[in-house]
């Protein structure tokens, strides 16, 4: 055996033990930038590391012939591992103006940089080791094939190691991202759909071939319910359920089966089960083995998962208690008063739209969050829920109110509105019952001051009672009550137009028409009134 072997075989250990391990990606070979202005280098360091590999990949040599063409390919090439740097080339600091251009102007603290130098003494290796952020410092002469093979291993090890940890730091913040983005969905469907993504974006890679599928109690031969699909699998998500014929439900069964997750090829299924007794296992095809870390950042993030899912689960339950609580309450005050029909779900409508639109042409950007407009339909209907103290003698007399009987009537407003901003306090934030307090309070205030019950006019009136007023008088008018006939639409309309800015809101107005207007597309109104 000659000397070239004998060195071979002692230097195996570098790479033995790992060889057998699994790939990071083995699609792709390490690229090492080779950066000396000799090209007679470039040619010898292509020799000797020609058919050289580290766990399953090859390496890829890429040439710069100065400093400069050095400095652009890092910009350029993001996953460069290792640089083999001269230090003279078009200057005699060159090379280490170079490495301080790396670590502090690239901020490129993962490639491994080893100094090559054929004239030691313009450069001193314990100085240049102490003042520069090198992995190693070697002179030309002593880089012989089996020296190189040794430190570009070992610098590939290195480079490796430091890789995970900063894939790790990465996966990790993606998650906490990823997780606080799905404690912000509000339906079930959303909030799959975005696991599906995120899943994608934590493993850098596409959406095609991602599925997720949730069960109550998995059953075997019981078919999975189908919450989400993208990419490849999109059309799943139309049939809504998972035939048990398939070669993905049979991976998905065993995951739920086994209570834990699978990770292989083609398709990998992560599996989690939350404390609302919900089961979930989602199916994703992996473009190659996913190496270790991987695999336990995505175990992290399905016990991230499973408590965003817990945390919606909960507020979708708690919102559901609010909601159950104003119809409750919407429907004691109709109770009192049967004679209003499905008048409260009309003004629910009718206030959506004209919020929403409102919102869409950017009116009051302020006020018309998404959480106002997700509540302020519902929140409307609790506008006549003073009433409930309002006696029966007056409540429900078919003749016109006499001044006393009218003082009393006047008082549901403020009644109504003193109950829910008692209900409210009881609730941080903004919620049905605060927003429902504001409508009950204002949505007889007229914009010119001259409403009830305290005569506030044009936007000392909150918005969600300025628009309940329009749609208020509007369904009243429309509809026959015990002291009137229905009004005919074009007149009903005509009102609500003739009196913007006296008592209604003229954006509110402005916008109800053009809601009007499209429904009625063949309605004609009365000549408006002179001023």
């Amino acid at each position: 055996m000659n000397n070239s072997e004998t060195v071979q075989d002692q230097e195996d250990w570098l790479i033995e033990e790992e060889a057998a391990g699994p790939a990071v990606a083995p699609l792709l070979p390490w690229r090492v930038l080779v950066v000396d202005d000799e090209p007679d280098v470039h040619a010898v360091t292509r020799l000797a590391l020609q058919g050289v590999g580290y766990r399953g990949r090859g390496i890829e040599l890429l040439s710069a012939y100065s400093a400069k063409e050095g400095m652009e390919i890092l910009r350029r090439e993001k996953d460069i591992a290792l640089v083999l740097l001269d230090v003279v080339m078009e200057s005699d600091h060159a090379g280490l103006e170079m490495v301080k251009e790396v670590r502090e102007g690239l901020g490129n603290r993962l490639v491994r940089i080893v100094l090559r130098t054929g004239q030691p003494g313009q450069a001193p290796e314990q100085e240049v080791i102490l003042s520069y952020d090198i992995n190693d410092y070697k002179a030309k002469t002593e880089l012989t094939a089996q020296k190189l093979f040794t430190t570009v291993i070992a610098s590939l090890r290195a480079y490796e190691s430091l890789f995970i940890i900063e894939r790790s730091r990465q996966g990790l913040d993606a998650i906490l991202a990823a997780t606080a983005n799905l404690y912000q969905l509000q339906s079930l469907r959303e909030f799959a759909s975005g696991v599906l993504h995120q899943i994608s974006a934590i493993l850098e890679v596409g959406t095609n071939g991602v599925l997720c599928v949730c069960e109550n109690t998995p059953a075997a031969g019981s078919p999975l319910e189908v919450i989400a699909a993208t990419g490849l699998f999109a059309d799943l998500q139309q049939a809504g359920q998972l035939g048990n014929d398939s070669e993905i439900y049979q991976a998905m069964q065993q995951a739920a089966a086994q209570h834990s997750c699978i990770f292989d090829r083609p398709g990998s299924v992560l599996y989690f089960s939350t404390q609302s007794k919900r089961t979930f296992v989602i199916y994703f095809t992996p473009p190659c083995p996913l190496p270790e870390v991987d695999q336990d950042l995505l175990k992290v993030y399905c016990n991230r998962i499973a408590a965003a899912f817990d945390n919606l689960y909960y507020h979708t339950q708690m919102k559901n208690a609010q909601q159950a609580t104003v119809v409750a309450l919407a429907d004691l005050a109709e109770y009192r008063d049967s004679t209003t029909g499905d008048h409260v779900l009309r003004v629910q409508r009718m206030t959506n739209l004209i919020a929403h639109r409102m919102a869409a042409k950017g009116l009051h950007p302020d006020i018309l969050t998404p959480t106002f407009l997700e509540m302020v339909g519902m929140a409307s209907i609790l506008h006549d829920v003073g009433k409930v103290a309002t006696p029966d003698l007056i409540l429900h007399n078919p003749s016109k109110h006499n001044p006393e009987e009218w003082e009393v009537m006047k008082q549901h407003a403020s009644i109504g509105a003193k109950i829910l901003e008692k209900a409210a306090g009881m609730v941080e934030g903004e919620s049905y019952l605060s927003i429902g307090a504001e409508i009950a309070a204002g949505h007889h205030e007229y914009y010119n001051g001259k409403g009830y019950p305290a005569g506030a006019t044009g936007t000392q009136i909150p918005l969600s009672a300025r628009i309940v007023a329009v749609v208020d008088v509007f369904d009243a008018l429309l509809y026959s009550r015990p002291y009137k006939e229905a009004w005919p639409l074009a007149d009903s309309v005509a009102y609500i137009r003739d009196h913007a800015g006296e008592h209604f809101d003229p954006e509110v107005v402005e916008t109800f028409l053009e809601l009007i207007h499209e429904e009625h597309p063949d309605l004609v109104l009365p000549p408006a009134k002179a001023a």
